[in-house]
């Protein structure tokens, strides 16, 4: 999902591969080695071809059209550096998350932090913090693909403060839950994961779809299962820790729904704060004691209060800081009034209906 799958110009066994065991950027690295040695034989003359892209931009709230020419090599060149850039952002996202939970789950058990084991447990937070705040960013570029987004450095510091908030909190909390139950755990977490990578697949044959078929034109039936398969395991892998700020929309060619879905992130962080709060009590009654011998009840606290506030940060960046904030339908306040307060308009309206009578009937006479 977060990789561009387009960008796969063929259905090579050997590019589809490196791919699915997270090596692509090795193969791009070649290819890209390979093309700029073949411009260098040529002595540098590009290609006659040039192919002509467009971008939208908004610029004091209108849109601005942008266009420019590029050669068939260097936008071969640009497709690969992007593809590595993002898939190297997923490779540090998605290995330095079982890495942290490891670590975290051993030290908890073992009772004692050791210098090397530290300083891998910091590096591992730095690895998940960056790779999920850059994941977030990918996701409004694949999102808003016609635009060119630009992130300020306010909007980059919120992205970071929610992403660790939110990633750390969960893995502290799975770590406890986990060393509460042992092996008990095992069948909750892998429930909860197999619920995450079925999900995008029960609402594409509840809806009666067919397979999109033109995801890449040269991919075959079975090399467009192989990438629904891939792109389902990836999206289920990064929601069990943090939202992966995209829904899979199976039956789409994009892969992925465009319009800004709150139903969707509303129901996701809610489901995870009811989980975050199980696991939580769990631990409280059933815990093991942790380093230093701290209150149960105070780990469990600060746990979801962290959790709590790194949900505040992301109403905020939705609300005030999203770079495409004017082009959503409605925002996160119109969300929470809707939902909140649905049933005062109404009944104000049913309410004025009388006066309205009363005044009409006291006009005649």
């Amino acid at each position: 999902m977060l990789c561009d799958l387009g960008d796969l110009a063929k259905d090579k066994p050997l590019s589809l591969f490196m791919h699915l065991i997270l090596l692509g950027p090795v193969i791009r690295c070649l290819e890209a080695m390979i093309k700029y040695l073949t411009l260098w034989k040529k002595g540098g003359q590009e290609e006659p071809y040039v192919s002509l892209t467009r971008k939208k931009m908004l610029i004091n709230g209108e849109e601005v059209l942008i266009e420019w020419e590029v050669g068939h090599s260097i936008r071969t060149l640009a497709m690969h550096r992007s593809a590595y850039k993002r898939m190297s952002q997923i490779q540090a996202f998605l290995g330095s998350v079982p890495q942290l939970t490891c670590q975290l789950y051993v030290t908890l058990i073992s009772a004692e932090v050791p210098v090397g084991r530290a300083v891998l447990i910091v590096f591992s937070l730095i690895s998940v913090t960056y790779g999920a705040t850059l994941c977030n960013m990918l996701a409004i570029q694949i999102k808003y693909d016609e635009y060119k987004i630009r992130l300020g450095p306010l909007e980059v510091l919120c992205i970071t403060i929610w992403r660790t908030l939110e990633i750390t909190s969960r893995l502290m909390i799975l770590v406890l839950f986990s060393a509460t139950l042992k092996l008990k755990a095992v069948p909750f977490l892998l429930l909860n994961f197999l619920i995450i990578l079925f999900e995008p697949w029960v609402k594409f044959w509840r809806s009666g779809a067919h397979m999109p078929n033109n995801i890449e034109k040269n991919f075959s039936r079975l090399g467009t299962l192989v990438v629904l398969i891939s792109v389902t395991v990836l999206y289920a892998g990064i929601n069990f820790s943090c939202w992966s700020a995209l829904q899979l929309k199976l039956a789409d060619s994009d892969l992925v729904e465009k319009g800004q879905n709150w139903g969707h992130m509303g129901l996701h962080y809610s489901v995870r704060l009811l989980e975050n709060v199980i696991m939580v009590l769990v631990f409280k009654f059933f815990g093991v004691k942790v380093l230093l011998n701290y209150c149960h009840f105070l780990i469990a606290l600060q746990l979801i209060i962290a959790y709590l506030i790194s949900i505040g940060f992301m109403l905020l960046f939705f609300q005030y800081l999203h770079p495409l904030r004017s082009l959503f339908t409605h925002n996160v306040v119109d969300y929470l009034h809707c939902v909140c307060c649905y049933q005062h308009p109404r009944g104000r309206v049913e309410n004025s209906e009388p006066s309205i009578d009363a005044e009409a009937r006291q006009s005649i006479v």
